[in-house]
């Protein structure tokens, strides 16, 4: 088995509700690991709608999604979480003390008093390409995520795409690829404006290449590929490539949550609304994954949701102490926490 990592409480995913999480378990020095299939922590208000205002939350009559994500982040930065990001919870098993074993798809092992859910609306998972015959290049030369940037190092790299991601990974791998060429289907982009001008900068000065148009065969043999055809507003071109990163957006999926043993309403996960608990003792969901009459799909409703799952959460992991409901506007010890001066 490989090494095990221990923590208070494990959480599945790293949107907002579960970042917030974090500070509430934080203030009860719970400490937290967090994992999602994501390379960022914000869920889908990061890789879905990055500059999309959102008015509803408490205090702040307007807030980008990115910015929520960077302000929930400097808020938990006293606690210091831990994150795995780029993989897919895969396993749980219940050990004989009442803790869980978590495994992630890359075989990592982690062990927690308390796991909570809170993977919105399940996983995300990668939207494969229409490209005929490109399932026998999956997880050979053709991926979805960047784990490892060193395997990119010295290779021709085409990057399919025209959001943040696709443009993230043109401008971080042109430094120590061998080539990298960006294939969108249009000249305008879904990204950050900095990022576009970036990187047709780069495309002047010949240090990557650009083309319009769309994939529509690769070439290679034994899941190696070779180039890529790509179809244009003249024609079709070959590109010369070796790795092929598609970036065609995401959809959400129950996915290894579904094999837990849960009882399941609708794909969501059902709770009690004292403690935000499962059908599994130790086991809670927060957030738009999980189900209760009257459900508000709103970041507001997992912010109350986390709060109460803090309560017993903290009972789990020490049951001997007294749990002491405090404020943070009086509470010295709180405050303390916090660094607030």
């Amino acid at each position: 088995m490989s090494e095990v990592t221990r923590t208070d409480v494990l959480i599945v995913g790293a949107g907002p509700v579960a970042l917030f999480a974090v500070f509430e378990l934080g203030l009860f020095d719970l400490k937290c690991r967090l994992i999602d299939i994501l390379d960022r922590p914000g869920g889908q208000c990061a890789e879905l709608y990055p500059d999309k205002p959102i008015y509803d939350i408490p205090g702040l009559p307007s807030v980008g999604a990115q910015e929520l994500v960077d302000r929930l982040m400097q808020q938990i930065a006293p606690f210091k979480p831990e994150f795995t990001f780029n993989r897919m919870v895969s396993g749980l098993e219940k050990l004989e003390d009442g803790s869980f074993r978590v495994t992630t798809d890359e075989n990592e092992v982690f062990e927690a008093k308390v796991v909570v859910i809170a993977a919105g609306g399940g996983s995300f998972q990668p939207k494969r390409p229409p490209i005929p015959g490109i399932e026998a290049f999956e997880g050979k030369s053709v991926f979805y995520s960047v784990r490892r940037i060193e395997d990119f190092r010295g290779r021709d790299v085409l990057i399919v795409g025209g959001g943040d991601s696709a443009l993230d990974w043109t401008l971080n791998l042109q430094p120590i690829a061998r080539s990298v060429t960006l294939v969108h289907r249009r000249a305008e982009f879904r990204a950050s404006p900095d990022s576009v001008n970036r990187m047709f900068a780069l495309q002047e000065t010949k240090k990557l290449e650009f083309q319009i148009g769309q994939v529509s065969a690769l070439n290679g043999s034994d899941g190696a590929l070779e180039q890529a055809t790509v179809r244009g507003p003249d024609g079709d071109i070959e590109v010369a490539c070796t790795r092929m990163l598609p970036f065609f957006g995401l959809t959400m999926k129950l996915g290894p949550l579904a094999d837990w043993g849960l009882n399941l309403h609708e794909n969501m996960i059902p709770v009690d609304t004292e403690k935000f608990e499962t059908s599994v003792p130790g086991i809670f969901a927060i957030g738009d994954i999980c189900w209760y009459p009257g459900k508000l799909k709103l970041i507001l409703s997992g912010f109350h949701e986390a709060a109460l799952m803090t309560q017993a959460a903290k009972r789990i992991v020490s049951p001997a102490e007294r749990v002491v409901f405090q404020y943070t506007t009086s509470s010295t010890s709180l405050q303390k926490k916090l660094g607030v001066d």
